[in-house]
This record gives structure tokens, C-alpha cells and sequence, in this order.
């Protein structure tokens, strides 16, 4: 465990700070968890002190709370785009047109 490491997130439900270390990991930021297991601890212990706990170096801070943040709210909404084959209008969550199957271009924004 790096003592010099901070504390980015927190919360009662494991599974939630394992995706967000994930989402942390899957950015190239190093991550450490801690009290992934004291949550049978909770009323011997103080409740703040079990929660399950997501730990980064000082300078990954920003970085780590910014994409803890887009996970959290869903993010960057990927914008609709029109297809460049038939000129279907199409919403942003589709990357192939369901009119004729062209795939989206990298850089159509719409």
C-alpha cells in the first residue's frame, strides 16, 4: 500500500468502485483498492472506515476524478451523424447506417 497515494472514490457498493478502478486501469492510471473486504466490519467498526475505497497517485488526481466523473453521468454523448452513403439521419449510439450498412466515418459529427 503507497501511503502517498489519495483517495478519488468511495463507496458502500463494491462492485461500483471495482468499475470505476476499472475505468481508472483501462486509462493507464494506476490504482490501488483498499477496504474491499471490511464491509463485514460495518457496526463494529465506523461505517466510513469500510467502505470500499478507490486510491491514485497525487498527480493522476484530476485526470481520475474527471473520467470517475464521466463514468458516473454517462459521459460525452457520442453526437448524431448523418450517413455519408444515403443521407439517412441517424442518433449518435449507432455506428452503422440502418438503411444501407455503411459503416460511420471517424470524423462524422453529422
Amino acid at each position: 500500500m503507497s501511503p502517498e497515494y489519495v483517495r478519488v472514490f468511495a463507496h458502500s457498493n463494491a462492485l461500483l468502485v471495482s468499475h470505476v478502478r476499472n475505468v481508472l486501469a483501462a486509462a493507464d492510471i494506476p490504482v490501488e483498492l483498499r477496504n474491499m473486504t471490511l464491509g463485514g466490519g460495518a457496526g463494529e467498526l465506523p461505517l466510513g472506515e469500510c467502505e470500499p475505497e478507490v486510491w491514485v497517485a497525487p498527480h493522476n488526481r484530476k485526470r481520475a476524478e474527471d473520467l470517475i466523473h464521466q463514468a458516473m453521468t454517462g459521459g460525452d454523448e457520442v453526437p448524431d451523424w448523418t450517413c455519408p452513403r444515403c443521407g439517412e439521419a441517424l442518433a449518435g449510439v449507432f455506428d452503422t447506417c440502418w438503411r444501407c450498412g455503411a459503416a460511420r466515418e471517424l470524423n462524422s459529427q453529422g
